[in-house]
C-alpha cells in the first residue's frame, strides 16, 4: 500500500477522518430532510464548510511546535480585542450582540475564544516552574486569563459560549495538576454564588430556561416548547425511525431549530434509535483518538493542549445531547458536524486540526504511542 498510496496521505489519521467524514455526510442527510428534500439552504453549505474546514486543519498539521507556543499569548489578545470590538462596534442578531461584521466575513469571535484559551493556558502551564504548581501563581493568572473573555462573552449575553470557554480552561487547568482540594473549593463556592448568579446576574430568558429545565411541562406551549416538541421527536422515532424524510415534527414546523441546535432531535425521529447509537459511536471514536494523542505526548505543553481541546469538542457533544433530551437547560450549544452552522464547524475542526498537528509532533518525535 506504501508504493500505492502517497506517503503524505497515508500518514493521515484515517481512524479519526474516515468516521467523522461519515457523520457530516449523514448530517448532510438530516439537513436535506429538515430542508423538505431540498440541498438548499443547509445540505449543501455543510458539506462544502466541511470540506473546507479540514483543508484547514490539515494545513494546521503543518505547524510547528514553537511557532504554535509563540502565538499563544498575541492570539489570544487579538481575539480578547475582537470581543471588545463586539461590545462597541458589534451588531445584534436574535436578540444578542455577538458578531461583528470585518467587510469579507462576519466573526463570532467568542467562538475562536474556546480553542484559544487552551492554548494559552498550556503554554501558560507549560513555562511554569513545576514548583509553583501548589502555589497562588498557577491559579491567579490562569483565573484572569479565563474571567476577562468569560465576562465580555456573558455582556453579549451567552450563558453557553461563556461555560464553554470557562470548561475548556478548568480542565486545562485540572490536567495542569493543580491541587484538586481547589477545584472541590471552587465547586463549593459556585454552589454559594450560584442562587445569586441566578436572580441577580442572569436574564430574564436565561432565568426562564432553568424554571423549563425543572418543570418544562408546566407551559408545554410556551418556555417548554423547545423541549417538549424535542421529546416528542426522539421518543417518536422508536428503535428504526419513522423513515428518511418522513419526520412530522420537524417537517410539520412543531420542532424548532431543526437543523441547527435541534439537529439530533429531527435525526432520532427519522432514524431511531440506531441512528442515535450511530452519532454517539462515531463521537467515541474521535474523543477517543484525541485523548490517545494526548496520552501519547511527552511534552507538557503538547499534552495540555491536545487534553483542551478533546475537552472542549466533548462539551458541545455532551451538552447540546443533554439539552435535547431535557437533561439540561436549553443554552443554544449546537452539536458538532451535524448541525448547520459555520462558527461551530469552524471551532471544532480548529480543535481537530490542533490534535491532528500534536499527532504529527509525536510521530516525529518517535512516539506514536496509541494514536
Amino acid at each position: 500500500m506504501s508504493a500505492i498510496v502517497p506517503a503524505p496521505i497515508a500518514r493521515q489519521p484515517w481512524q479519526m477522518i474516515l468516521p467523522l467524514t461519515l457523520l457530516v455526510i449523514f448530517g448532510s442527510a438530516v439537513l436535506y430532510s429538515a430542508a423538505g428534500g431540498h440541498l438548499q439552504p443547509f445540505a449543501l453549505s455543510h458539506v462544502i464548510r466541511f470540506a473546507i474546514f479540514l483543508v484547514m486543519a490539515w494545513v494546521m498539521s503543518l505547524f510547528g511546535k514553537d511557532l504554535v507556543r509563540f502565538v499563544a499569548y498575541p492570539a489570544y489578545a487579538l481575539i480578547l480585542l475582537l470581543l471588545l470590538a463586539v461590545e462597541l462596534l458589534g451588531f445584534v442578531g436574535g436578540g444578542s450582540q455577538r458578531w461583528i461584521d470585518l467587510g469579507f466575513i462576519v466573526l463570532q469571535p467568542s467562538e475562536l475564544m474556546k480553542p484559544a484559551i487552551v492554548l494559552v493556558l498550556a503554554r501558560f502551564y507549560a513555562d511554569l516552574p513545576s514548583g509553583m504548581v501548589h502555589t497562588w501563581r498557577s491559579i491567579v493568572p490562569a483565573g484572569i486569563l479565563i474571567g476577562m473573555p468569560v465576562l465580555l462573552v456573558l455582556l453579549q449575553p451567552d450563558l453557553g459560549t461563556a461555560l464553554a470557554i470557562a470548561f475548556g480552561g478548568v480542565v486545562v487547568m485540572f490536567l495542569a495538576g493543580l491541587p484538586l482540594r481547589w477545584f472541590m473549593m471552587g465547586a463549593g463556592a459556585g454552589a454559594i454564588a450560584a442562587p445569586l448568579a441566578f436572580f441577580f446576574l442572569l436574564h430574564d430568558y436565561q432565568r426562564n430556561r432553568v424554571f423549563t429545565f425543572l418543570d418544562p411541562e408546566s407551559d408545554p406551549l410556551g418556555t417548554g416548547y423547545h423541549i417538549t416538541q424535542s421529546k416528542i421527536a426522539i421518543g417518536s422515532g422508536g428503535i428504526t425511525g419513522k423513515g428518511f424524510g418522513e419526520g412530522s415534527q420537524s417537517h410539520l414546523n412543531y420542532l424548532p431549530e431543526p437543523h441547527t441546535d435541534f439537529v439530533f432531535a429531527t435525526m432520532a425521529e427519522e432514524w431511531g434509535l440506531i441512528g442515535g447509537l450511530f452519532v454517539l459511536l462515531v463521537f467515541f471514536l474521535v474523543l477517543r483518538w484525541g485523548w490517545r494523542v494526548a496520552l501519547a505526548s511527552d511534552d507538557r505543553f503538547a499534552r495540555l493542549l491536545s487534553g483542551g481541546m478533546v475537552a472542549t469538542v466533548f462539551f458541545y457533544v455532551a451538552i447540546n445531547l443533554l439539552m435535547v433530551m431535557g437533561l439540561a437547560p436549553v443554552v443554544g450549544i449546537p452539536l458538532p458536524f451535524m448541525s448547520h452552522g459555520g462558527s461551530s464547524m469552524m471551532t471544532n475542526m480548529i480543535c481537530l486540526g490542533t490534535l491532528m498537528m500534536v499527532n504529527r509532533w509525536n510521530r516525529r518525535s518517535g512516539r506514536r504511542g496509541l494514536a
